[in-house]
């Protein structure tokens, strides 16, 4: 069966299939969460630790996950990971409790190896499909994120814990997937270096926390300010040890790679208002404006809400599958340059235009298409900016950016917020406008990014391979 699905349009169809599961498993208990912490007895403040315990884990799976591939194997660490995924998932579903729900999520976590370990095996086994492939993959997460909230949430509106259970037919799903992908022909190389992990692994968790908590604390608190620097230090400390090691966790070398420098800022630009306000726009959404500051808000139910961001991830489905044609017509460079000005014309048109569902829907599709857009754009170009053997850690990295633009983005919304609510602690126009404008500067910062990307000048380029593969497609 591998040998049948070795290459081309067999291998990238079973790549989905993987993928599906990650979606499906990164949005189906957002919308869950509430009825499941009445259930078991979490309150809104263990609902955030459980959240950011999940952050927490996205931030160090990243590096790690992505190393050990190239070390070990991609096939063999995304066998491992996807493991992880389905233990988590069952965990969860069969036995809902505090405890539970805190160990099965940060096995979840594992699936932001996913895209790495899947980047390295298609980059080795089908390089001519790179550009295609990386753009339906993206595309079908994007629709099976909120295609995933939807369906859980339905379930849940019949009994309250059924929708625990959407993703364990996908992991089941996505173990034969995995057991069917062929190995990774690229080279391995390298040990595993640990001292490095225990202090990337402080420093990203101390940085995760004051980030998520830091609005709850103060951000000038005592509390706030010793995390900030404690995270600091042990970053530093970790660039240090990587700088001297012979088999660095991270290679930071490949950041004075301009080309993949220029893709990693860019989604850290894109990704900070693009998902970092995926949570705001669900508070919008549900907001009555008869409760919310300055009458603001548009009242809707939980389906409604999943039905926009459905509409929204739809969107990001066809960026993404346009984004290979789109850079063939008229650059990477200009794809890149365009999705963040896609972005900050979505952002600007919520500041202007907000007042009914029809006029938010225009912003916020906007959004959507920014984000399948940079997503593809971002995933594929990081793969192919590297050596072969560098592929699943240059698309970490890459994701490392996605992950902190997207943390740093909602801590810089509710800090805005935190800043212009009522005396009834409602977020005021005020709130939301400074919210969406310091979301569309930042877009715009990174489509100025994008222009600083070059395309390498020695023949022959990647546009050969894209052009191919857009006409396979």
């Amino acid at each position: 069966m591998t040998r049948a699905i070795s290459r081309g349009p067999g291998l990238i169809a079973t790549m989905i299939v993987i993928v599906v599961c990650s979606g499906v498993v990164q949005g189906y208990l957002t919308p869950l969460l509430p009825v499941v912490g009445g259930h078991v007895g979490i309150g809104g403040v263990g609902q955030n630790n459980l959240y950011l315990l999940s952050q927490v884990a996205f931030a160090v799976l990243t590096p790690l996950l992505s190393r050990w591939g190239d070390i070990w194997g991609h096939r063999r660490l995304l066998l491992i990971a996807v493991a992880m995924v389905a233990v988590g998932s069952l965990l969860i579903a069969a036995r809902p409790t505090t405890a539970t729900l805190a160990v099965g999520m940060v096995a979840q976590s594992a699936v932001v190896g996913f895209f790495p370990l899947l980047a390295g095996i298609l980059r080795s086994r089908s390089p001519e499909h790179g550009r295609v492939g990386m753009s339906m993959l993206v595309g079908a997460l994007l629709l099976s994120i909120g295609t995933g909230g939807f369906v859980a949430g339905t379930l849940s509106d019949e009994h309250a814990l059924a929708g625990l259970w959407t993703a364990v037919p996908f992991c089941v799903l996505a173990i034969a997937a995995a057991f069917a992908l062929p190995t990774s022909t690229a080279p391995r190389a390298g040990r595993f270096n640990s001292p490095s992990a225990l202090l990337l692994t402080a420093g990203l968790g101390a940085l995760m926390l004051v980030l998520t908590e830091g609005e709850s604390w103060g951000w000038a608190s005592p509390y706030s300010l010793l995390t900030i620097v404690a995270a600091l230090v042990l970053l530093a400390v970790w660039v240090v040890v990587e700088r001297r090691s012979a088999h660095p966790l991270v290679d930071l070398g490949l950041l004075r790679n301009p080309r993949l420098a220029a893709v990693s800022a860019h989604t850290f630009c894109i990704a900070f208002g693009a998902i970092g306000f995926l949570g705001a726009n669900a508070v919008y959404l549900g907001t009555d404006p008869a409760d919310g500051g300055d009458g603001l808000g548009l009242g809707l139910g939980a389906r409604a809400i999943s039905l926009v961001s459905l509409g929204m991830v739809a969107v990001g489905f066809v960026g993404s599958t346009l984004t290979p044609r789109l850079a063939r017509a008229i650059g990477d460079r200009a794809v890149l340059a365009a999705g963040g000005c896609v972005g900050a014309a979505g952002f600007l048109s919520l500041c202007l235009l907000h007042s009914s569902l029809p006029q938010y829907l225009v912003g916020a599709l906007l959004v959507g298409l920014s984000t399948g857009m940079f997503e593809a754009a971002t995933r594929a170009l990081s793969v192919e900016v590297v050596d072969e053997a560098e592929t699943a850690l240059s698309v970490g990295v890459n994701e490392m950016a996605l992950s902190l633009g997207a943390a740093i983005g909602a801590a810089v919304i509710g800090a805005l917020w935190a800043g212009h609510t009522t005396a009834h602690g409602a977020v005021t126009g005020g709130g939301y406008q400074w919210a969406w404008a310091a979301c569309a500067v930042v877009a715009l910062g990174g489509a100025a990014v994008g222009l600083l990307f070059r395309d390498p000048s020695a023949a022959p380029t990647p546009e050969a391979g894209v052009a191919h593969a857009g006409r396979t497609a």
